[in-house]
């Protein structure tokens, strides 16, 4: 009894990772040419970062336990270590950020952008072509992204801010595109 609850206790108490940060600071047009700069700029992200050995080893550590070969269960694997490992936390109040995939891999959050532009370059790294999908859903507005990866010659639904299976996208939006890596 007393171990389970000194367990209980550690998890609960335990922080966030700490990693000494640099970056800087980007003005962003509002409205759609800020949406199309936001993801411009993640695109150029993930081509950075899909060659990264730290990303590539993280995505291949998990592939590796799935059958040889079997890519739909690759991506899977991939998609549900991003999903269950990286925390959804919001942005500074106000201000549209982003976040290298090994900096969202270092602190275990970052939110949908961040998780997107992690979970495309592990799957980009193991040959996984992915795309965004920018969706609104409170009129024509974006205000949200996640992913869909090619497997099995169709594009598969990968929103790991939610506790949903990977093929589930979020439903009824008012506006989407789509927007290749």
């Amino acid at each position: 009894m007393i171990l389970t609850i000194r367990r209980e206790y550690d998890r609960r108490m335990m922080l966030a990772p700490y990693l000494s940060l640099n970056g800087q600071v980007v003005t962003i047009p509002d409205g759609l040419a800020g949406t199309e700069t936001t993801i411009a700029t993640m695109r150029q992200m993930v081509n950075r970062s899909k060659t990264d050995p730290q990303i590539r080893q993280a995505a291949t550590t998990v592939a590796f336990l799935q059958p040889e070969k079997d890519y739909q269960a690759e991506a899977e694997a991939v998609f549900n270590e991003v999903r269950d490992g990286i925390r959804y936390m919001r942005d500074v109040h106000g201000v549209e950020t982003l976040q290298e995939p090994h900096i969202t891999m270092g602190l275990k959050l970052g939110d949908c952008d961040d998780q997107a532009v992690l979970l495309a370059s592990m799957l980009e790294s193991i040959g996984v072509p992915t795309r965004f999908v920018v969706a609104g859903y409170s009129g024509p507005y974006y205000e949200h992204v996640y992913l869909q990866a090619w497997l099995d010659d169709r594009w598969v639904d990968m929103d790991a801010t939610e506790p949903h299976p990977m093929g589930w996208a979020p439903p009824d939006p008012t506006v989407m595109a789509f927007e290749e890596i």
